[in-house]
């Protein structure tokens, strides 16, 4: 993985801050806004440094959340709004785009 500095921390956190509720956001759009190579990267980051954040905002690609995190993600999703269809998030029509993408 690249180093990852105090700013990429901030950008991503500053992002995740800013994702409407109702709406969600892909670990690889995250990436993107914030100039970092991988989405892995924001994974990292909100593994490490998520716990003030709505850290259920954030969601892969194929909108299905980890299963250690499926009922509670999806729980806290379908209470904002999202729309959740068998277990899966339905991106297009709550995908957030973050500003600079």
């Amino acid at each position: 993985m690249a180093k990852v500095t105090d700013d990429d921390v901030e950008r991503v956190r500053g992002l995740v801050a800013a994702i409407p509720p109702g709406q969600v956001c892909t670990y690889g759009d995250l990436a993107d806004a914030a100039g970092l190579s991988s989405p892995r990267i924001v994974g990292w980051i909100m593994r490490t440094d998520s716990a003030d954040l709505p850290w259920h905002r954030v969601i892969s690609a194929s909108g299905r959340p980890p299963s250690h995190l499926a009922s509670r993600q999806l729980s806290r999703l379908a209470d904002e709004g999202a729309p959740v269809v068998d277990g899966r998030v339905v991106l297009r029509e709550c995908r957030w785009s973050p500003p600079g993408r």
